[in-house]
């Protein structure tokens, strides 16, 4: 039956490849959305993993997200440095991880942050040790092994956060490598880390000593402080709501983390109320943004099953037209003792294996353009996509498509199941 049902395919090389390659380009197209949307949804959920709040500049919150998380946009602008002390005294908050952005080395961000920054992603060292003093940097799995970075090498940040859009150089003050993260498949592989103050320092801003203080004291002594913190981030909202030194020291975000969910009901409509920052909670707007891909992918989704069906329509014009032509010969096969079911088994074979065919193709086809996708443009790759990881859901739509075929074939197959032999073979003698 199938060598019959193979043997009629190769008969119709070109109709039957045709019908392939229109099931595959919908196969590829379903994958492509299919790996796309699962795994951006899977990394952005475990980038903003243990992340409550993010505090930045006055205005939009999903940029504020993008820039702080992950590392995708221009930030909203900087904060005052006395923000941070403001929440770590308040008894709801767990810890503050500040940010300071503003410069790269050949694309890869360079983030002027605390050790607590890779804790909050459980990246471990691979070599060497955290920095620690002025120009000490630690580089992350991706940005090492893509420029080949090892312990003790020195390079020259740039300013601004993409590769070719800063306005020079920092030739005065170079970074050391001292470090190299391991792997952690989060976007702290791409970046560079340094101490805020380093960042300071590169751009010649002035601070004093106790600046310094802030990154190794969070939290120290917090129980002394817990009567006094409403009364004392009272007074700092004033503050903060006063207009600042544009030559002061200044971060670009804070990510917060809560102590109790009492911190979530009142922390973001105080920062939001009372200070000239923003409050922006990454489960909102990490929602928000993939809504609004969502309406894309949908409707990129809803093209491709067109795609499938008009495939399965053309499988099924294919075979029935095939089946008339071939009525003689098959009712040929009843007379020399085909049974009914194997002449109906071999239609059928050749619509599944023509959809199974085509759906293996799609399935290649869609790792493949992914992957070229991915090598051929930096944004995709700063994603994180991972061309070649399968998904369960390449299944079901293997299945589904299969399922087209079995459809398409079983009207044709009906028909020369029915056929009347003797008025058949009548014919066409």
């Amino acid at each position: 039956m199938l060598s019959l049902a193979f043997a009629y395919m190769r008969s119709r090389r070109l109709v039957t490849g045709l019908n392939m390659l229109l099931l595959a380009l919908a196969v590829a197209s379903l994958t492509i959305l299919l790996l796309v949307s699962s795994q951006l949804s899977e990394r952005l959920e475990r980038n903003a993993q243990g992340i409550d709040l993010v505090v930045g500049a006055k205005g939009s919150p999903l940029q504020l997200i993008l820039s702080s998380i992950y590392q995708m946009d221009q930030p909203t602008g900087n904060i005052p440095l006395t923000s941070i002390d403001m929440l770590r005294r308040d008894p709801a908050v767990a810890g503050v991880v500040p940010l300071a952005l503003g410069d790269n080395f050949r694309g890869y961000r360079i983030v002027g942050t605390e050790p607590a920054y890779p804790a909050l992603y459980g990246a471990d060292l691979a070599t060497g040790r955290m920095f620690e003093k002025h120009g000490e940097a630690v580089m992350g799995a991706v940005v090492a092994a893509k420029l080949g970075a090892g312990l003790g090498q020195k390079f020259v940040g740039s300013h601004g956060l993409g590769d070719g859009e800063g306005a020079g150089e920092h030739h005065s003050n170079p970074f050391t490598t001292v470090g190299i993260l391991k792997p952690t498949g989060t976007v702290i592989d791409r970046l560079i880390l340094a101490s805020v103050q380093t960042v300071w320092d590169v751009h010649g801003i002035a601070h004093d000593d106790e600046d310094h203080d802030y990154g190794t004291t969070a939290h120290d002594g917090h129980a002394e402080h817990h009567h006094d913190a409403h009364a004392d981030n009272d007074s700092d909202t004033l503050v903060l709501a006063e207009s600042r030194d544009p030559l002061a020291p200044e971060v670009t975000a804070l990510l917060v983390r809560y102590r109790n969910a009492a911190g979530a009901l009142r922390i973001p409509s105080m920062i939001n109320r009372q200070t000239d920052m923003q409050a922006a909670v990454p489960a909102v707007e990490t929602t928000r943004l993939l809504s609004l891909l969502g309406v894309g992918i949908d409707g990129a989704r809803l093209f491709a099953w067109l795609l499938a069906a008009v495939g399965g329509l053309s499988i099924f014009v294919t075979l029935l037209n095939a089946a008339s032509a071939r009525e003689g010969d098959l009712a040929l096969l009843r007379v020399m003792g085909a049974t009914r079911a194997r002449v109906f088994g071999t239609v059928i074979a050749e619509g599944l294996a023509t959809a199974l065919a085509g759906g293996v193709l799609g399935l290649l086809i869609g790792h493949l353009v992914l992957m070229g996708a991915v090598r051929g443009f930096a944004a995709l790759g700063e994603l994180g996509l991972r061309p070649w990881q399968p998904h369960p859901g390449e299944l079901a739509i293997l299945a589904v498509v299969t399922a087209i075929g079995f459809i398409a074939a079983l009207v044709p197959a009906l028909r020369v199941f029915r056929v009347d032999l003797t008025s058949t073979l009548a014919r066409a003698n």
